[in-house]
């Protein structure tokens, strides 16, 4: 559960408009984990919106500051380095005139087999080159038997105004909607969080296809090379904001109902309405006003409706007006606008008007106080007659892109060298996790505030909870079973297990009906007797300290299980410049840290057991802290495909790499089936002399 708060109400101008980014119903019971959660989102939004806004007021050197952030948008849309501009191997498949206006159906390839279909717009009549307009598409579908003809033909009316009024407009389907549909919508319903760790969005194909789109452009002598202007909505609000942010051929930008706060997403919810290619990769942690910094001071009007619930107004005016004082310190304050009408999230023709007029006096000179001749924009063409393709090409890599478009590490990895090779590349791995896949991690040296609140013994065994911070307002529990004839300091070892859900319901099984008043509040699953008596045979005999910490959303800070707001818990994570799996590695690392402030814990080695993907954020978490004897994983996947999901991380290395990072401080025992997939990982120890015990893959223990 998510809290739904009602956007502020917003006094602009003349109006006032109070609205609410309001997407599902809200449970009437939140448990403590959503409670948790809510305030944990809020408190992350308001630190990195806060640290944003700072930069935007302290900042004196705007296009230095801008090179280095526009570098930074590169890299997040999956543009660094910059695929190469290879041939567009353009081509016209159709053309007709009609009302003035002549169209063309083509194509271009922004990469070899990725094609982007387009209309080309212009004047039946010409004289010398025109200003020109790239029109990006929003969603909106139009496909006849089964039959895609683009969102070109949806958005067809704005190409055929531009041509009536003295333009020529290049309108591009979108790699979602195009003639060859491909994919937007990974992370929100399709389950694809690899796209995360591939640092792929859909945002970068997108913009670069805006890219080439203008490299086309400036190959057609309609066209006038120094006044390109883009506009679009909804989504192709956000792609005019993505050309016009990273490319300086364009002049005039005018995004409609493409932008709008990270509050809004995050705490209100309205990235529940949006698809990923709204979306950069947040690796640098940016509020939206950083993307519109970076067309400063290109003229640039931001355009809206009052009433649209996944673009409210009180975001897109805390854009605009953060965006206003970049323009105000670059002395261009007249190069930026904000148009709003009333409505929900629609093209209406009012909203189209103050655009056509922004271009037509950025581009024509015209005065604020001028009337445009004709406002009118219909569709005069059938979506048949703008299409592209009568057979789709076989070569085309749309409907697959999202696994080849960002750079990837190999599937299997070469060996280092030499001890200092492998030192090197280590210490790059290192330092990449820590900028581009852990830079949400909290500053190191917030109090953890460890207490005691439960201790029983029972049984020969003695079981106690502490609670402590893992960050600040994400209190976590750790459950601690030793025997109950000694001591922290007595003990030989302790096992600090990582529990994800399936794992807490196991030890609720084993120890909540002997200790029930440890879990108050707790449904407790059946009784696993015949386990329990193996615990107390272990703790008779063994001087041994089981640790169990459940992580964030799992055991007391568990929230919703509906499957829908999970998967959009984990899509807010990310635009926090965060993962789901990268902040239970900071709880791991943080419940090492608790454990060793306890009277005595410092004495007994240390391991760390997990299963699954909590297996791998164990393994990452060893990284990070010192002293861990041993790591027992189990089913620990072999690449970060299937988990754990962070940022970027398969830009640069993978989970056998890791292991070898790891299995240098720490004895590693891998528990699998087949020990083929860690051949690298047995190949690296071999090669490094590593001690016999330091690496074992063992098969599982069959359950009796």
């Amino acid at each position: 559960m998510i809290a739904r708060t009602a956007c502020l109400a917003v006094l602009l101008s003349a109006f006032t408009a109070a609205h609410s980014a309001d997407f599902r119903s809200i449970p009437t019971e939140p448990t403590e984990g959503d409670r948790m959660l809510d305030a944990y989102f809020e408190r992350e939004t308001r630190r990195l919106t806060a640290k944003n806004a700072a930069f935007i007021e302290n900042t004196t050197d705007w296009p230095a500051a801008q090179a280095n952030l526009r570098r930074q948008l590169f890299e997040m849309l999956g543009l660094q380095p910059l695929p190469e501009r290879s041939d567009l191997k353009a081509e016209i498949t159709g053309s007709l005139e009609r009302d003035g206006v002549i169209v063309e159906a083509l194509t271009f390839q922004s990469q070899p087999g990725l094609y982007v279909t387009a209309n080309f717009y212009r004047p039946a009549k010409q004289d010398g080159p025109l200003p020109t307009i790239l029109y990006v598409c929003g969603h909106g579908r139009v496909q006849i038997d089964g039959v895609s003809y683009g969102n070109k033909a949806t958005y067809q009316h704005h190409g055929t105004w531009f041509a009536k009024n003295g333009y020529t407009c290049l309108t591009i389907d979108t790699l979602q909607l195009g003639e060859i549909e491909g994919i937007h919508h990974g992370t929100h319903n399709l389950g694809r969080w690899w796209w995360n760790s591939r640092g792929y969005t859909p945002a970068g194909v997108e913009a670069w296809n805006s890219i080439r789109a203008l490299d086309y452009l400036e190959t057609r002598p309609e066209v006038d090379k120094e006044k390109f202007g883009v506009t679009g909505r909804s989504g192709g609000g956000a792609y005019t904001l993505w050309i016009a942010a990273l490319d300086e051929r364009i002049k005039v930008a005018a995004p409609v109902a493409g932008i709008t706060s990270m509050k809004n997403h995050v705490v209100d919810g309205c990235v529940e309405g949006h698809c990923d290619c709204m979306f950069m990769v947040n690796t640098y942690r940016w509020d939206f006003p950083l993307v519109t910094a970076l067309i400063a001071p290109r003229p640039l009007m931001i355009l809206n409706t009052d009433k649209d619930r996944i673009f409210p107004v009180d975001g897109v005016v805390d854009v605009y007006q953060k965006t206003r004082k970049i323009y105000e310190a670059m002395d261009s304050l007249k190069n930026i606008g904000l148009a709003f009408y009333e409505g929900p999230h629609k093209d209406t023709q009012p909203l189209r008007v103050p655009a056509f007029h922004w271009f037509e006096r950025q581009f024509k000179g015209i005065d604020i106080g001028d009337e445009i001749a004709d406002t009118r924009a219909p569709k005069i063409f059938e979506p048949t007659e703008l299409k592209v393709f009568g057979t789709l090409p076989e070569d085309e890599r749309n409907s697959k892109i999202d696994e080849e478009f960002t750079e990837r590490v190999p599937d299997t990895f070469p060996l280092p060298e030499t001890a200092e090779d492998w030192q090197a590349e280590k210490n790059l791995i290192l330092n990449r996790l820590k900028t581009r896949s852990f830079r949400g991690w909290p500053a190191a040296g917030e109090d953890l505030r460890v207490t005691l609140d439960f201790r029983e013994e029972k049984d020969g065994m003695i079981l106690s909870r502490w609670s402590f911070d893992s960050q600040t307002g994400v209190r976590l529990p750790l459950y601690l079973i030793q025997p109950a004839a000694a001591t922290l300091a007595d003990l030989d070892l302790i096992v600090l297990n990582a529990l994800g859900e399936e794992d807490w319901t196991g030890f609720l099984e084993i120890f909540g009906a002997g200790f029930s008043a440890a879990f108050p509040g707790v449904t407790l699953p059946e009784h696993d007797a015949g386990a329990y008596e193996s615990e107390k045979k272990l703790h008779a005999s063994q001087k041994w300290g089981m640790l169990y910490l459940p992580v964030r959303g799992t055991g007391p800070t568990a929230w919703t299980t509906d499957e829908k707001e999970r998967i959009h818990i984990r899509r807010r994570f990310a635009l926090l410049g965060q993962t789901l799996d990268g902040m239970r590695i900071w709880d791991i690392r943080r419940g090492i840290q608790a454990l060793r402030t306890l009277d005595g814990a410092g004495e007994p080695e240390l391991w760390l057991q997990a299963s699954g993907v909590m297996a791998g954020n164990a393994l990452h978490a060893s990284l990070f802290e010192k002293d861990i004897k041993r790591l027992d994983l189990h089913d620990l996947p072999t690449s970060h495909r299937e988990g754990p999901v962070l940022l970027n991380v398969l830009r640069f290395t993978d989970l056998p790499q890791i292991a070898a990072i790891a299995g240098e401080k720490s004895q590693l025992r891998l528990y699998d089936e087949d020990a083929a997939p860690w051949s690298y990982l047995s190949g690296f120890a071999k090669k490094m002399d590593w001690p016999e015990k330091q690496l074992q893959i063992r098969t599982p223990a069959k359950e009796q």
